[in-house]
């Protein structure tokens, strides 16, 4: 369920990517205290010129990122979340923790379906996986 979506004005390397992608995963496992395999990760890479911060041309350099997270966690999980996130998506990309912008949105564990199954409480992960298919949960498991 976790969708962290970085939107930027350029084009992100591979190698960038991958280790972005490899930092919110376990950004997000270890603060949110969730499996890695409900992390998703989506690139989305916009025309320069195309955002804009008061008016303004927003910076080449700047980046967006969207996550959409389960509701149930607390401030200070929130705050380790979007504090690691800007540190090191800063460090990944080569820019200021100034110009990476996180937001999180909590969407009720009710309101999502995954997998074929509507998604489970924080917290409530292991009970939910054991409900699903065999197959789904070997699957599952490798991640």
């Amino acid at each position: 369920m976790p969708t962290y979506v970085f939107t930027t004005a350029r084009a992100l390397t591979e190698a960038e990517q991958e280790r972005l992608v490899a930092s919110v995963t376990a950004i997000h496992q270890v603060e949110a205290t969730a499996p890695r395999y409900f992390v998703q990760v989506i690139f989305h890479k916009v025309e320069a010129g195309a955002i804009y911060i008061g008016g303004q041309k927003a910076p080449a350099d700047h980046v967006w990122v969207r996550a959409d997270i389960r509701s149930g966690r607390t401030r200070e999980q929130k705050a380790k979340i979007l504090t690691r996130i800007m540190r090191e998506t800063g460090e990944i990309l080569g820019v200021s923790e100034e110009s990476v912008w996180v937001y999180i949105s909590d969407i009720p564990a009710e309101a999502v379906a995954e997998f074929g199954a509507i998604l489970p409480q924080p917290g409530e992960e292991e009970r939910w996986l054991q409900s699903l298919p065999a197959d789904l949960k070997q699957k599952l498991r490798a991640y």
